[in-house]
């Protein structure tokens, strides 16, 4: 039994063993693009064609901020990082809030209708943001909110077609959750008198917080990183984004490709920053939503 019991915890060790090495493989492939943009963003432009791979150390002569202080004076990347948050900020808060309140209707409650809203809601994820942008734009106009010089209705403009792209997913993730949440709690605390709302945000919001924490983190960096409906809305300098701004740069700077780099590193830093931070939190949302709903 004991010799049985060696072999299969050699067996074990060597499938941990090759697990580990293909993880390790993953993360270097997936890492080293990030980190050499970062090691060309401080480099000399004429030097990045012709040895783009040895470390620009500061007490060398290939080393150089000039890359960031040109992105800085040819965009205003202080008014970029605002507005791409303020977007960002208002999605995400309205997204967590229509999308709890929904799911919570659709898992609690029974009413004509509900299989056919849930279909329609699963098919949602479906239609890509590229099919509806034009009715979109075209709708919007006739509301007078977009295509106008008025920063705050352009950047309404822009939060309204991220809201609905997010409401989707937000629901279905939220739903999964929320199914699994004991009704005992809510049936106790409405015998105490509690009505439906506070059930929901005393109750509901604080057990099913994984994933709040889940659909808050994707819809936030869904809408900062999405240049295809920016594009679209925000056409004046005062109304630009992040993302505006370094697909601008990339247009402009042809072959200055430390400029372009720096200005990656300008947009990308933050949201990496921001993923590292609340990694725990995507990761347990998702995976006790998919276990437990």
């Amino acid at each position: 039994m004991q010799r049985k019991k060696s072999n299969t915890g050699r067996q074990f060790s060597l499938a941990q063993t090759a697990s580990y090495a293909v993880l390790i493989f993953w993360a270097i492939t997936t890492a080293y693009p990030f980190l050499w943009v970062i090691i060309n963003s401080f480099r000399q432009r004429g030097e990045i064609r012709s040895d783009s791979f040895s470390i620009p150390w500061p007490w060398t002569s290939s080393f150089t901020l000039e890359n960031y202080v040109t992105a800085n004076d040819r965009s205003d990347f202080f008014a970029g990082y605002t507005n791409s948050i303020l977007i960002s900020v208002v999605v995400t808060v309205v997204v967590v809030l229509l999308a709890g309140l929904f799911a919570y209707g659709m898992v609690r409650y029974r009413f004509r209708g509900q299989k056919f809203l849930h279909g329609m809601i699963i098919a949602a994820m479906m239609f890509p943001v590229f099919s509806t942008i034009i009715p979109v734009f075209r709708m919007e106009v006739l509301w007078g909110i977009a295509s106008t010089q008025n920063r705050w209705l352009s950047l309404l403009s822009t939060a309204l077609p991220q809201i609905a792209g997010n409401l989707a997913f937000a629901i279905v993730v939220l739903m999964g959750f929320i199914r699994s949440v004991p009704i005992d709690l809510e049936e106790a605390a409405y015998l105490d008198g509690c009505n439906v709302f506070q059930i929901y945000f005393k109750i509901i919001i604080p057990v099913a917080k994984p994933s709040f924490a889940t659909v808050a983190i994707f819809s936030f960096l869904w809408s900062y990183n999405d240049l295809f409906t920016q594009t679209f809305f925000l056409r004046y300098p005062k109304e630009k984004t992040i993302t505006l701004l370094i697909n601008e740069i990339s247009s402009q700077a042809g072959v200055n490709y430390g400029l372009m780099a720096a200005s990656v590193v300008l947009v990308v830093v933050p949201v990496l920053l921001v993923y590292v931070i609340l990694q725990k939190n995507i990761i347990k949302g998702l995976t006790v939503g998919a276990v437990k709903g």
